[in-house]
């Protein structure tokens, strides 16, 4: 067998790769890798039987203080048993004290070295622990690479991994079964299913079986994707050959036959099941119920739930959750409040979903007050709310205009926490512009900055739209120009927000710029943003203006809906072209669409008033 040369790494390595010339010189690093605390009691057995973490420590401060000290094996043995503790950062500690030492490494401690690293999301110092061993002429083991690929798949490395898992196979290493479906998941969690049913068949062609647990992988991969008949092929190959499927198996694919509405196909793969004595279990079962809520069918679902008990499966909190938030969505309060009684009085606590659901519906029902008594019901449950359950708690209150209580939840968790995010800021902020608070708007935003939040886009337009509603509009055109200094990409809806202030405030011509800049800044106007122009043109007069650019709309494949024709009609019947807009009116309802009541009151006025009918 040959050995890995050093090109290996140079292709592998993220960014080159950063070589650690002495594991001691990066303990600082290393320590602050990891955040967990260690424990300094209990009792020590074997190297595989601490109980803590403490207790390893002692055993290896007493080998290192022996003369002559044990050998590699021995470190390595509790080496390893520090990593069964998950302690993977007091791994590389304990390391970089050998190093200092000159305690010599082998193989076994230099996998487990790389391995800590790569449990850590660090597989970049991970491969400079594979150059040093290739420099120290330490050849690499299957058990080393393997460690390799699986802290790539991890950070979804998935093309390097592979490329390492290539060159093991031309230097004449087998990888066994771990190795395959380490790589074969990675492709499946990145999306990559052509690729892992071509793995798949790799694997067949150099001699090695998947067993049911590989193939399901990729069954699940493909009814994920909608690639149903792809999964029911692979199933029945999976027949043929004489492996057993699984529960699992089953699974996936009612849950993919489901999912694109067949049931009937489903129903056969259940009776199926039930014929080759695989039980249904809590899992198939609640892929049914989920499916059935999915299509508003909840008597369906509850139906399942009986024919679950009597099958001798209790439902689980997922059971009662996907019951709760389907009553919820279908505005059935009541009947969502039962289920959660139900589950109580069945000994299954709700979870932060089944809370999170309760408070929704209360806040989308404009009833504040019931969702608050849920978030403190949750509390003292002892179910801890998440920014989820709190940002929903806020966003009902300024819906309701009821900012202070927003503003007293928002000063709470601050405190307590979670931390708020960018929705709650967003939420808040909105509700300030809308009341017209725009200092107060303003600082929540300086605030926002301060703690390390980063403004998205939606925070960006949200300011737009309260500084040009409230007729700040030097303020906007400032912040927009900041906005594209820091090359914050920009979508239509912040140039519409921007036009329609300009043109609320008289400003056609930097309306008329900002619309003429779009196609330099490779955007389209839509048909709200087109409606914007043509009515601030015809509000300024220039009806013949606005027209000509209603007509370009057809240029741009963007054709004007009924809201754009009766904007266009206004237009003319207020500038007196009494004609165009008749000739327009007849044009939008041989279209399809009819006149609004704005339109339709300044014909009523515009008949009353005339001696001749306009009609004729």
């Amino acid at each position: 067998m040959g050995r890995l040369n050093s090109s290996l790494i140079l292709r592998s390595v993220v960014n080159g790769g950063r070589i650690l010339s002495n594991f001691h010189s990066s303990s600082n690093t290393i320590e602050s890798l990891s955040k967990k605390s260690i424990s300094v009691s209990g009792k020590r057995k074997k190297y595989d039987g601490f109980h803590n973490v403490g207790d390893a420590l002692s055993v290896f401060n007493k080998m290192i203080e022996q003369y002559p000290k044990p050998s590699i094996v021995e470190f390595s043995k509790l080496l390893a048993a520090v990593v069964r503790l998950k302690h993977y950062a007091t791994v590389i500690s304990m390391c970089s004290r050998m190093e200092l030492l000159g305690v010599p490494h082998n193989v076994y401690s230099l996998s487990i070295l790389i391995n800590s690293f790569c449990q850590l999301g660090r597989v970049d110092f991970g491969y400079s622990v594979f150059g040093r061993m290739l420099k120290l002429g330490v050849e690499a083991n299957i058990v080393t690479l393997s460690t390799l690929i699986n802290g790539l798949c991890k950070q979804s490395k998935i093309s390097q991994a592979a490329s390492l898992f290539d060159e093991m196979v031309e230097k004449g290493y087998q990888p066994n079964l771990i190795v395959y479906s380490t790589i074969l998941n990675g492709l499946c969690k990145t999306g990559s299913t052509d690729k892992a049913v071509r793995f798949l068949r790799m694997m067949e062609g150099r001699g090695f079986k998947p067993n049911i647990v590989a193939y399901n992988t990729v069954i699940d991969c493909l009814c994920k994707k909608g690639m149903i008949k792809e999964a029911l092929d692979l199933f029945s190959e999976v027949k043929v050959k004489g492996i057993r499927p699984t529960t699992v198996t089953y699974n996936c694919l009612v849950y993919g036959l489901c999912n694109l509405g067949q049931q009937k196909e489903a129903t056969m793969l259940l009776k199926e099941m039930v014929d080759n004595n695989i039980s249904l279990s809590i899992v198939t079962y609640n892929i049914l119920i989920d499916v059935q809520c999915k299509e508003g069918l909840i008597s369906k679902a509850v139906d399942i739930v009986d024919t679950m008990r009597k099958q001798g499966i209790e439902p689980d909190v997922v059971t009662y959750n996907t019951l709760v938030d389907a009553l919820c969505k279908e505005d059935m309060v009541s009947e969502a409040e039962h289920i959660v009684d139900t589950m109580i009085k069945r000994g299954i606590e709700p979870d932060v979903f089944t809370y999170n659901a309760l408070i929704n519906i209360h806040c989308l029902g404009n009833q504040v007050g019931k969702a608050r008594k849920v978030l403190q019901l949750m509390i003292d449950k002892g179910c801890t709310p998440d920014i989820v359950s709190y940002n929903t708690m806020i966003n009902g209150y300024c819906k309701a205009k009821r900012l202070d209580e927003a503003m007293e939840l928002f000063h709470e968790i601050s405190r307590k926490g979670p931390i708020p995010d960018i929705f709650t800021y967003n939420t808040l902020m909105q509700s300030m512009f809308q009341l017209r608070k725009v200092s107060t708007a303003c600082e929540f935003f300086r605030k926002m900055l301060s703690s390390g939040q980063v403004p998205d886009l939606v925070t960006c337009s949200i300011l737009l739209d309260g500084l040009c509603k409230t007729g700040k509009l030097e303020e906007a055109l400032k912040l927009f120009q900041a906005m594209r200094n820091c090359r914050l990409e920009l979508n239509i809806i912040s140039y519409s927000i921007l036009i329609d202030g300009q043109c609320k405030a008289g400003h056609l011509e930097v309306a008329k710029e900002l619309f003429h800049e779009l196609v330099f800044s490779g955007l389209k106007p839509n048909v709200y943003t087109y409606t914007i122009m043509i009515n601030g043109l015809s509000k300024e007069g220039r009806a013949d203006e606005a027209h000509q650019l209603f007509r370009s709309m057809g240029d741009n494949v963007c054709l004007p809906n009924s809201c754009c024709y009766n904007v266009m009609i206004r237009g003319f019947l207020r500038n007196n072209y009494t004609l165009k807009a008749t000739q327009l009116l007849a044009e939008m309802v041989g279209k399809g669409f009819s006149a609004d009541i704005c339109t339709a009151t300044l014909f009523v006025e515009l008949i009353l008033g005339s001696e001749k009918s306009i009609l004729i």
